[in-house]
């Protein structure tokens, strides 16, 4: 990591510090510019650049703990680092190095008090998903893992009762050596799990139907009932058009919601990220391979609106409505115009932080 040039870069943007001050919140993403480089950004709603960490190699998604203002970008698949930086921008980043025989799958969270961060991770010789937990306090030691009972885990979001773990076990299987490669398309079994993040027990299963075993469940957020949202991507031929969003409660029902016939195709069979705005009780789910992203109503069900972008992906809660971002280097808030970054390409998820927590 040394050797790639890991490094901190502050006040990239008098203007956009500026315009930090004067806002109550501000958005973290993964970025690559297009001289190859990679990094994770604090923007403001506006789409400048406050400052920004370097990463050896492609992110995903990014976690914050309010308690000890610290952020955690995770490599994307099948990457084996992650990087802890103060979006503030007053303290240097450190490097978090996943287990030999395990590699990161870009998502983790917080224990409410700061002091555990647990990671989606993959015990690749044994095609098993694991959560692998780190001190915190500890400059973020592993400390333990344990399963997620399945295969392929991908998001994973703590529940508002500060202990329940959901994970999404994706159901696909890679090994390093072979890159991104998916080896078990035909017989792919996906899953979405309650996990006791304490013990590390299985609280509660949900499988999709056999007819559906190839729709990799993904990402998802939970919404201000406490419902988890989450988006699939099917791998089977393209010529099925499954349904592609569901929600979940524990004791509750598991399923996936209808949508418009015209809507749901426009989404080529993938939803690269889902976003709650609790205050105005939506969900969005966006597809990059679609161009397209879609606002539903949490209490109904029902598509509000559909809008085009090319490349759209990241999305975050944004006064009434979402900030979305592209791999244009496009940044639309509600209502306004969008503002282009020409040197960079937007990943795949938005972090809302308010700047009070800063």
């Amino acid at each position: 990591m040394k050797a790639a040039g890991l490094g901190f870069v502050a006040a990239l943007s008098q203007k956009g510090l500026a315009a930090a001050a004067e806002t109550d919140a501000v958005f973290a993403t993964a970025f690559q510019r297009r001289d190859g480089s990679y990094g994770a950004a604090i923007m403001t709603e506006q789409g400048s650049v406050v400052h920004s960490v370097v990463l050896p190699e492609r992110g995903h998604d990014i976690t914050f703990d309010p308690i000890s203002r610290r952020s955690v970008i995770f490599a994307r698949q099948p990457g084996t680092f992650a990087v802890v930086f103060d979006p503030a921008g007053k303290a240097a980043p450190v490097t978090i190095d996943s287990l030999e025989g395990r590699h990161f799958y870009g998502h983790g969270a917080f224990s409410p008090d700061g002091g555990l961060l647990y990671a989606t991770e993959n015990d690749f010789d044994n095609a098993a998903g694991m959560v692998g937990i780190y001190d915190a306090r500890d400059k973020f030691r592993r400390i333990g893992e344990f399963p997620t009972y399945g295969v392929g885990p991908h998001e994973l979001i703590l529940l508002g009762d500060g202990r329940t773990l959901a994970v999404a076990n994706g159901g696909i299987e890679t090994h390093p050596d072979f890159g991104r490669a998916k080896l078990n398309l035909a017989t792919m079994k996906p899953s979405f799990v309650f996990i006791d993040r304490l013990t590390g027990s299985l609280l509660e299963k949900h499988e999709l139907p056999t007819k559906l075993h190839q729709l990799s469940i993904r990402h998802m957020d939970i919404d201000k009932n406490g419902t988890v949202w989450f988006g699939c991507q099917h791998e089977g031929p393209a010529t099925e058009t499954p349904l592609l969003v569901g929600k979940v409660e524990r004791g509750k029902a598991f399923g996936l919601i209808d949508m418009p016939e015209k809507i749901l195709g426009g989404f080529r069979n993938y939803i690269g990220s889902v976003a709650a705005n609790r205050d105005a009780g939506t969900v969005a789910v966006s597809s990059p391979q679609g161009n397209a992203y879609a606002i539903i109503d949490a209490a109904s069900g029902n598509v509000l609106s559909a809008k085009s972008l090319t490349e759209v992906c990241g999305l975050a809660p944004d006064g009434s409505g979402f900030l979305v971002s592209t791999g244009k280097g496009e940044i639309v808030a509600p209502g306004s115009n969008p503002v282009i970054e020409p040197d960079y390409v937007w990943d795949n998820h938005l972090l809302r932080i308010d700047t009070k927590l800063l």
